[in-house]
């Protein structure tokens, strides 16, 4: 028997069973339906494209995986070639792991390390409030998000601040000798809410970073590929490590990438073997991910996304910038994502199945319900994800 994310299962509903999955619908055995969530903001391709699956299918015919444990492959070395080359500023070294929560364990990890390496006695990470990074346990520590994280409460070594200036300016003048880093998603926060912040922020942030010698990481997992409107987050401000899944490889297969600049490799670069980055998931670099996430770039960079990304975001603010209603607390927008928070999570109850019977897949949970599409959606099937989204509110 499956168990299945996220669920009570003793009280869980049955799940959608999908027989088939093109462009953006997936399919059931008695509904097409418009999947807004993207996998799980992933498949931004949408499903079944011809470039990806042939990459996939030219790849298994060589082989499938080798560790790097000792070895290598050319699909690896041409992605790390391109991400080097595609990724802003020095970041330069490409660490590979198979999901987005451990690729965030092993920038903590690299971010510790570096301070214990030069002998640093720095023993405190800075986080931010609604913060999810993922559910693997050093992830955990680091989110803020007791909804998914009740049962593991210990934070010690962790402090969490708001989005605000002062808040990160007192943060700095209290802990700054004593942070090894600041984790952040930059601008646009998944699953603690879809909260959205402002550049200046992060601006700042980078400017403390350098003061006090603090490393500045961002998890781009959901971020990363145009879902705030910008390429990278890290475009706009250059952090010291970034971390990269999800979209990475179209959403076809788990892989992550963690992404180191100069500053933290030297630290592990050394004659002293103790000095070495101990980490090595047996999948990390594997070939059919590299091979596909190649060609999910070269999509990305050829049929320019970001324009698509645009005139997503661009139908979104027409269509619900002057919707309200009274259990609606606020409609919120950035690039490839529209949330609208309500009051009462009750609220939000039945609307999965009402959904589903408009022709739309959409997964709400707490008080939120958003939609973040893949990104060949056309005008008219994301206005019937937007005006179903309206509808729930407008019955009766």
């Amino acid at each position: 028997m499956i168990w299945y994310p996220y669920e009570q299962m003793k009280t869980m509903e049955t799940p959608i069973k999908v027989e088939d999955a093109k462009g953006v619908y997936l399919y059931t055995k008695d509904q097409k339906l418009i999947d807004s969530v993207s996998s799980w903001w992933s498949v931004i391709h949408g499903y079944c494209h011809p470039v990806l699956n042939e990459a996939i299918k030219s790849q298994v015919d060589k082989f499938s995986h080798v560790m790097l444990g000792g070895l290598t492959h050319e699909p690896v070395l041409k992605l790390s070639q391109k991400l080097q080359e595609w990724l802003p500023g020095d970041l330069d070294y490409c660490f590979f792991s198979d999901s987005g929560s451990v690729a965030v364990e092993v920038a903590l990890k690299m971010a510790i390390q570096f301070n214990v390496n030069r002998g640093s006695k720095r023993n405190t990470i800075l986080a931010l409030n609604h913060a999810y990074h993922g559910d693997t346990f050093m992830a955990m520590k680091v989110g803020d998000d007791e909804d998914y994280h009740f049962a593991f409460k210990e934070k010690k070594g962790v402090i969490h601040i708001p989005t605000e200036l002062p808040a990160l300016e007192k943060a700095f003048q209290n802990y700054g000798d004593q942070l090894t880093c600041f984790i952040v998603e930059p601008l646009l926060q998944g699953a603690g809410g879809m909260q959205m912040y402002d550049i200046s922020f992060l601006k700042r942030a980078r400017e403390l970073c350098d003061q006090y010698d603090v490393i500045l990481i961002f998890d781009e997992v959901a971020t990363g590929f145009g879902r705030t409107g910008n390429r990278f987050v890290a475009d706009l401000v250059l952090p010291d490590i970034l971390v990269l899944g999800k979209a990475l490889t179209g959403g076809y297969i788990g892989h992550a990438v963690t992404v180191a600049n100069h500053k933290v490799y030297d630290g592990f670069y050394s004659d002293d073997p103790t000095h070495a980055l101990m980490h090595g998931p047996t999948f990390m670099g594997n070939a059919l991910a590299c091979s596909v996430a190649l060609k999910s770039i070269e999509l990305f960079e050829k049929e320019d996304y970001m324009s698509k990304i645009q005139k997503i975001a661009g139908i979104t603010k027409r269509e619900m910038q002057n919707f309200s209603d009274p259990r609606i607390k606020e409609v919120r927008m950035m690039g490839g994502c529209v949330c609208i928070e309500v009051y009462d999570q009750e609220t939000l109850k039945g609307f999965q199945a009402f959904a589903y019977q408009h022709g739309v897949f959409s997964r709400p949970f707490l008080t939120y319900m958003y939609a973040m599409v893949p990104y060949i959606i056309k005008e008219e099937e994301l206005i019937k994800v937007l005006d179903t989204m309206k509808a729930w509110f407008k019955r009766g």
